[in-house]
């Protein structure tokens, strides 16, 4: 059995005397299997032009040169405005019990016609089995699981007596992974079939055409008729002949009926759901729609669990990276890696494990000898393939590996000049059962006619000289690692820098000590110095009594507590000559926020961006923001907090701009107070410009200053 040729497309080639299949064009058959009929007409006059089928019996004898319309009843033309192109299919309503498609091919319109199912099931029907089906392979928890799920349905659906899921491998040979059949018939689980089984134009066709069927193995073709028209491109068409050589093939397994769908994953032909009848089966193209939007559910779930299973993977090794990133760079890399071979060697499921250190080697597993290994890194130099190379058959690759003993795969890690990384596995011996000798000798003659094997017993072959695949996963985790080591050199030479600098530095440090020391102290005379007018003003507003005097009193000592604010906020543990001016102005708001209450802190709305700048202008800023808020509270919202007050700060290359909105009454003349004269004289000591404009509605107040002085 050759679960790929149960399409009708593929033309089967156990062995590579058969390669002449792959030239030839099976879309170019000429011909259509009998149990349906073909149209081939103008697109444009819509005259029949050929045809092949018993078209006489349903359509009448007048066929040829009528007006496909009039013959299939329907809006030929209506139907194809719809037409996707080349490679779409248009169905129309059926005609003497059969099903209509539509496809353009070239500079034809084909209509084909195939006998409708007998006692079709509703819509509704169909889709709430399929939907049945779509959750039963959701919940599937491993690949074995879903695609066993998905034989047996595909078998309800078909009613086949045999169904199989085909998997093409790596080598685009392929292997039985699933199978459902009838129990009188023999199992080709597991079986293996060789790549030369399926020529590369039928596999281009499978990505296609998802779905093919043979109802009779035993059918006469029926020509396109008349001659002349043997060139038409067939590719779209479900009814088209197959090759000779592929219905002797299925007669050869005693199968009477075939069929196949197409598991496309991301656009690549992942494999096959074969099917086999032991009688004649028709499979109606309802049936086969059901079949292929359940392929396209399988497809989805076997891409969900292959990149479940490939996240398990780098989760796994990427947990292994992080463990070793802290020991790599807190001391010597290359040691940590030679002291932890054996944890190296299982984060790969390696044997061996090696590390070439100019011409030292480090082993720890199965390993050869020092100088077989530096003979594989002179060869491996001269090779292009990027820092990681990997192969599972080392004898394919490198002549010398039979000095390698039993070892068959390497993953090897160019990490610079110097240093190496040698993975390493032993041969593992696979039985491989193919369905019928893969390399039974064939006669070789271009001029010959092709002939299908006829055998499928059971062969069994040893396949020795390879070890167990590198994934993908493993390969980008070397990567991964060289690029880790790679890190881990800089970052110990950076912090040997850095203790040297250290070192230097330490006179340095100690004189800004001594400075962060004497500013905290004029900061705490400075802090004294301010409360002690703040409580003057406040005796001075209290004894005034009410009146235009204690108001100015009250705001002077409003202006003053801004300023404590200001100089309170500035001197930190961490900053002394440069700060960060968004973490300024943000602590300085907040506690800004603080002193005038929860109901205006709702209301103050900041999006601040990081602005390093010096310490002095920062002081200046800060006052400057914290007028421009208080005017914000004082005069847009009269009475009580009632909208709100956006800050922002940004920079554009040298100079930043620091932005206060409200949506309030809007502005309202110059300002001629305390507060007023104060930032005009603070803006033109940083050299900048302030700006009023209308927020509509509201005022938005823009500075904008050089972040370094001139």
């Amino acid at each position: 059995m050759d679960p790929q040729l149960a399409s009708g497309d593929a033309l089967p080639s156990a062995v590579s005397a058969l390669t002449p299949c792959d030239r030839e064009p099976i879309h170019l058959a000429g011909a259509v299997q009998p149990h349906g009929m073909m149209l081939v007409a103008d697109p444009r006059t819509l005259r029949v032009v050929a045809g092949a089928g018993a078209i006489e019996t349903v359509l009448g004898a007048d066929w040829l040169d009528a007006d496909l319309s009039t013959l299939l009843g329907q809006d030929v033309t209506a139907l194809t405005d719809t037409t996707p192109g080349p490679g779409g299919t248009v169905l129309g309503a059926p005609v003497v019990g059969h099903d209509v498609a539509l496809h353009l091919a070239g500079p034809w319109l084909i209509a084909e016609l195939e006998p409708s199912e007998a006692q079709p099931g509703t819509v509704a029907a169909t889709l709430g089995w399929l939907d049945t089906i779509a959750l039963g392979f959701e919940r599937a928890g491993t690949l074995r699981m879903l695609t066993d799920r998905a034989v047996t349905a595909f078998r309800a659906l078909t009613g086949f007596d045999r169904v199989m899921i085909y998997r093409f491998l790596d080598d685009e040979a392929g292997c039985v992974v699933a199978e459902d059949r009838d129990p009188a018939l023999g199992s080709f689980l597991h079986h293996h079939f060789p790549a030369s089984d399926i020529p590369r134009q039928a596999r281009a066709l499978y990505v296609r055409n998802r779905t093919r069927v043979i109802p009779d193995v035993g059918y006469v073709p029926a020509p396109l008729r008349p001659a002349g028209f043997e060139q038409v491109d067939l590719s779209d068409v479900a009814i088209r002949s197959v090759s000779p050589v592929h219905v002797e093939y299925l007669r050869n397994m005693g199968v009477q009926a075939s069929a196949s769908i197409s598991i496309v994953k991301d656009g690549l032909l992942w494999g096959l759901v074969a099917c086999h009848n032991m009688t004649p089966r028709l499979m109606p193209r309802s049936v086969r729609a059901a079949a292929s939007a359940m392929a396209s559910a399988l497809a989805r779930q076997i891409l969900a669990k292959e990149e479940a299973e490939a996240y398990r993977v780098r989760l796994a090794l990427r947990s292994e990276e992080d463990a070793l990133r802290p020991l790599l760079q807190q001391s010597d890399p290359f040691r940590v890696l030679a002291e932890r071979g054996d944890e190296l060697r299982r984060m790969f499921d390696a044997d061996g494990l090696v590390l070439v250190r100019d011409r030292t080697v480090t082993a720890t597993g199965v390993a050869p000898a020092d100088l077989e290994v530096l003979d594989l890194l002179r060869w491996a130099a001269l090779r292009e393939d990027g820092p990681v190379f990997a192969t599972r058959e080392l004898a394919i690759d490198w002549p010398a590996a039979g000095a390698f003993g039993p070892i068959a795969g390497v993953l090897a890690l160019r990490i610079d000049d110097r240093h190496t990384l040698l993975w390493l596995r032993v041969e593992q011996i696979e039985e491989i059962e193919w369905a019928g000798n893969p390399h039974k000798a064939v006669p070789h003659d271009p001029e010959a006619t092709l002939h299908p094997r006829a055998s499928f017993e059971s062969w069994h072959e040893t396949v020795r000289g390879r070890s167990r695949r590198w994934t993908l996963e493993q390969v980008e985790g070397a990567n991964r690692l060289r690029r880790l080591l790679r890190e881990a050199r800089v970052s110990n030479e950076l912090r040997r820098l850095n203790q040297e600098l250290e070192r230097t530095g330490a006179e340095k440090d100690a004189l800004l000590a001594q400075k962060d020391l004497l500013m905290r102290e004029v900061d705490h005379r400075v802090q004294n110095s301010l409360q002690l007018v703040s409580s003057f003003l406040g005796i001075q507003a209290r004894d005034a009594g009410p009146g235009v005097v204690a108001d100015q009193l009250r705001e002077a000592r409003s202006r003053l507590s801004a300023v404590a604010l200001v100089h309170r906020r500035l001197y930190r543990d961490d900053q002394i000559e440069t700060i960060d001016l968004s973490r300024y102005l943000g602590e300085l708001l907040d506690d800004l926020k603080q002193s005038l209450g929860e109901e205006w802190s709702r209301h103050m709305l900041l999006s601040i961006a990081p602005v390093l700048i010096p310490t002095d202008r920062a002081v200046n800023i800060g006052l400057i923001a914290a007028e421009l808020v208080i005017n914000a509270t004082k005069y847009a919202y009269p009475g009580r907090p009632g909208g709100p007050i956006e800050i922002t700060l940004e920079q554009y290359r040298n100079r930043l701009r620091l932005i206060v909105a409200d949506q309030g009454v809007g502005k309202r003349g110059v300002g001629e107070g305390f507060g007023s004269r104060m930032m005009r004289a603070v803006i033109q000591r940083i050299d900048g410009e302030m700006d009023y404009l209308d927020n509509e509605p509201g005022l938005r107040a823009v500075l904008t200053a050089p972040i370094e002085a001139a």
